[in-house]
This record gives structure tokens, sequence and C-alpha cells, in this order.
């Protein structure tokens, strides 16, 4: 018995030694599977803990939520003319002049709406130095690994067409030049390169040091050039110049375009279980749908990757694993050099400096007056914890929608695995949508918000710092909660704002881009 006894002991030790020496080596042999698995992903066993609501005595009330009509029909209610029309076209435009300086290229990094900026910078300094500007290249994105190229997302004849009366394109370099290359500008230090030019740099600064270039060797490449040219102390007509390229020249491809349109038709005029089995009984169900107001569609920008979460150094409710997973991140990405790293989570958030979870903004959403039947498109690459983090959100908006849940697998071939295209796709969408809402600040946020200013189309812009304030009251009452938010965001659903000095002319397009009607 006792011999049993002691072997059975003497089992269970061996396993809990086993046990311990496998959680030991395990890191070891699999170091993977504790790192995390991409920039918006987290690790499989380091971030594990799916997050669990953290507002939820508002999220009960906010799924039993009874919206007014009236407040319905005010949210869904087009914008009113505020006096402002587009205005890119005057009499004081200057006519292209016969002879050209030379060529101009540009190599732009960043992603799609970054190198969108870009485009229609470039655009500028060439008509700035009276130059040929070469089609821009756009360099493969560190981040999602996409190589696709102007022509792969943009139209180029359009383009092209759009402003032969501007600036003289070419879409490649004649064969004396077809020496500058990537390849060639990335193994050496070359004359015709200009590698320092100033952030947000004037026009004098190009025709004081890359004209003289131009001049002499025919040819001047820029790279980088991101955010290189001044919103300030600019011709007016060069102004109007980067709008019209940004808002007009800048289309893309058909097939991005028809995807999106097979996009919104189906977030317009979803197909009901009664019509799938052929029981067609509306004849202008469009026309009632549109006067319900279910016609129409929101598209909610979720910006809510890794990168932003570990950025913003806020706790986002997944425990002590992802705050520590998200701080070995900071130091792996940014050496630990991130501002807000020096501030509690409380205080960022009272300061507005944390970005929406989809939890919250659900919230913001639901607070606004939106119901559980509105349909919802979400424009995102990757949130970071996935589906579990998502769940809250489509509990309040079940009729969520993406690309995958709207289109097939032969319908998106085009754009798959292509991180610059598929944000085209939902540039595209969020163009055409009834209102646009962004989680977060970013690139994609202000270039959709001045595009939409510029066609005086409804765009909500959260307070963040109101909700900051508002999300650390764990004890508010839903009907505070909600007079708080409409209050709040009264003078913040697409009212338009004149640009200030050193802000973008991407964002804030009048009064540079635009006049008084």
């Amino acid at each position: 018995m006792r011999l049993s006894q002691s072997q059975g002991h003497l089992n269970q030790s061996q396993k809990m030694a086993l046990a311990g020496l496998v959680a030991v080596l395990l890191p070891v042999f699999f170091p993977n599977l504790f790192k995390p698995l991409g920039r918006a992903s987290p690790s499989m066993f380091s971030e594990w803990n799916a997050p669990k609501p953290r507002h939820l005595p508002l999220l009960k009330a906010a799924i039993q939520r009874q919206i007014p009509f009236r407040q319905q029909l005010d949210l869904w209610s087009p914008l009113p003319d505020q006096g402002w029309k587009p205005c890119i076209r005057s009499a004081d435009d200057m006519p292209l002049p016969g002879k050209s300086m030379g060529y101009i290229q540009v190599f732009l990094d960043g992603g799609l709406n970054q190198q969108r900026m870009g485009i229609c910078d470039a655009v500028a300094v060439a008509k700035i130095l009276n130059a040929t500007l070469v089609i821009p290249h756009l360099e493969v994105n560190p981040v999602w690994q996409d190589a696709s190229s102007f022509s792969d997302i943009f139209d180029v004849d359009h383009f092209i067409s759009a402003l032969e009366g501007d600036i003289s394109i070419v879409k490649e370099l004649p064969s004396e030049y077809s020496w500058s290359t990537r390849e060639y500008y990335a193994t050496g230090i070359r004359d015709t390169r200009i590698k320092m030019a100033p952030v947000h740099a004037s026009a004098n600064w190009y025709l004081e040091n890359v004209l003289p270039i131009l001049q002499r060797f025919g040819i001047a490449a820029i790279s980088p050039f991101s955010h290189r040219l001044t919103f300030n102390n600019l011709p007016p007509n060069i102004q109007r110049l980067r709008c019209k390229v940004n808002f007009e020249a800048l289309a893309f491809v058909p097939h991005v375009r028809e995807l999106g349109e097979t996009l919104v038709s189906h977030l317009r005029y979803p197909v009901t279980e009664s019509q799938a089995m052929g029981n067609l009984f509306v004849k202008d169900g469009r026309e009632q749908m549109r006067n319900q107001g279910s016609g129409k569609f929101v598209v909610l920008h979720l910006r809510f990757d890794k990168d932003m979460a570990a950025h913003s150094a806020c706790d986002f409710g997944g425990g002590k694993a992802e705050r520590m997973a998200l701080a070995k991140y900071r130091q792996v990405i940014w050496q630990g050099r991130v501002v807000n790293s020096q501030f509690t989570n409380e205080e960022l958030r009272g300061q507005g400096r944390c970005p929406l979870t989809p939890e919250q903004i659900g919230l913001l959403l639901a607070a606004l007056g939106f119901s559980n039947s509105t349909r919802l498109y979400l424009a995102s690459h990757k949130v970071y914890g996935g589906e579990s983090r998502i769940s809250t959100l489509r509990k309040l908006f079940p009729l969520m929608e993406d690309k995958k849940s709207l289109t097939s697998a032969e319908e998106r071939a085009k754009v798959k695995g292509k991180a610059s295209l598929l944000a085209a796709v939902d540039y595209y969408v969020s163009m055409q949508s009834d209102v646009f809402i962004s989680a977060s600040p970013g690139n994609m946020h202000n270039a959709v918000l001045g595009h939409r200013a510029f066609l005086n189309l409804k765009t909500i812009r959260p307070n963040m710092a109101l909700l900051g304030q508002l999300f650390l009251n764990k004890s508010m009452e839903w009907s505070d909660f909600q007079h708080a938010v409409i209050e709040g965001h009264i003078k913040r659903q697409g009212h338009i704002r004149l640009r200030k000095e050193k802000q973008s002319i991407y964002t804030y397009p009048a009064p540079d881009c635009m006049c008084q009607a």
C-alpha cells in the first residue's frame, strides 16, 4: 500500500516536473507563440484574455434604447447649404508654358492617404518649378508589405487628362534618363537626388534648391517627399491646384470603383429573406426605404490596430497580460520613446488622447440616436483584439457589415491581400455614405473629412476630450450620458471650418479651395 502511494506520489512529482520543464522550454523552441503575430494582432499566449465590456451599465441601456422618430430624421437629413461651394478654377490660373525645365521624380512612403497627399504636393511642386512630373513612385509599405504601384490604385489616364492644362505629366522617363531609378538612388550619393527637403518647405526653397539641379541635369529626384510642401504663403492658384488633384484628378481604378459600387448597392438595398426566396413583393421598395431612412447607411472607420493601441499608452481592459504586451511592443517599435507613457490612463483619457474602442464608438453612435436597425459599414484593415473586441459593437449594431460579409471571394479577388487597394475601396464607400464617422484621428480620417467637407456631406467628429471624461465616470446613467453626447456634438457633424495657419488644406479645404456662394 505504501509502495503504491509512494509510486503515485513519484508519478505526480514527475508529471509536475515534466510540466515545469515544458513551460520553461516551450518559449525557447517555439518563441513565436509568445511574440506578437503582427502589428495588428495579439500573440497566441501573451494577450489571449478576451476583453470584457468596460461600460456594462451603459451598454445594457443602449441595447434597449428607443430612438424618437424626430431624432432619427435629424440624424439622417443631409447638411443644409452652408454658403460655401467648391472653387478650384479661376481666371488668374497661369497657362502651361511651352518649355519644361526638366523632369521631377518623387518617391512616396506611408499608407494610401499619406501617399495621396504626397501626389497632390508633387503636382504643386512641378507647377512651381515648371517641370514635367513623372508618375510618382509608391514605396512598399513596411507595415502591410503592399507593393501596389500608382497605376494599381489610381486611373493614370484620367489623372493625366484632368491635369493636362495645368502641368505636363509622363508615365515613364524618356530613354536618356532611364538610369534614374529607385535602385540607382539606393546604391550611393547621387547629384540628382534631393534628400534633405525640409518638412513643409516653402515654394522659394524649391526654386532655390531644386530648380538649379533641374537646369543642370534635366532631372531631379526628391526622396523622401511626404509632407514636403508648406500649407502657408503659397499663390492661390497652387492651393487650388492641390485640391483639384485631390478631389478631381485622383480617381481609383475601375475594379476598385466597381467593388465599391457593389458594396454601396448591398448596403442601400439589402436583399431581405423574403426576396432571397423569390418573394419580390415591394414595387416601389427603394423609394419607401429612403423615406423611412432604412436605405441609408453609416461608414465607421474603426482605426484600432496594435500600433495605435500601443502608441496611445492607454488601458483597454485586456488586463495585465495586454498591458505588458503593449508595453513590450512600444519598447521594440519605438524604443520606449512614446510621450504618452509618462501619463496615467486617467490623465490620458481626461485629455482625450485615447482612441475609442469598438465598445465606446458603439455607445457614442447609440447615444447620438442611431438605432439597432442602422446599416453600419466597418471600414478597417485589422482590429486589435479581433472579433472578441468587436463583439460588443455588433451587439449594439447587429446589421454591421464589411467587405467580406457583403461580397464574395471572387468579387474581392483583385484586392485580396493588398492593403492600399482595400483602403481605396473603403475610401470609395466612405464617400458614398450618408454619414461618416472615424473612431480616431489619422490620415484616413483627415482625408475623408476634407473630401466630404468639400462636397458638403455629413461627417461626425467625435469629441475625444468630452468622451474621455464621460467614460471615466463609471456611475453615469444612460440618460445623462446621452444628453452630454448630443450636446457635445451639435457643431461636430459636418459644419464648415476654415483652415487655420499650418493646418492641412486636404483636411480643411475652405477657404483656399472653396468660395462663398
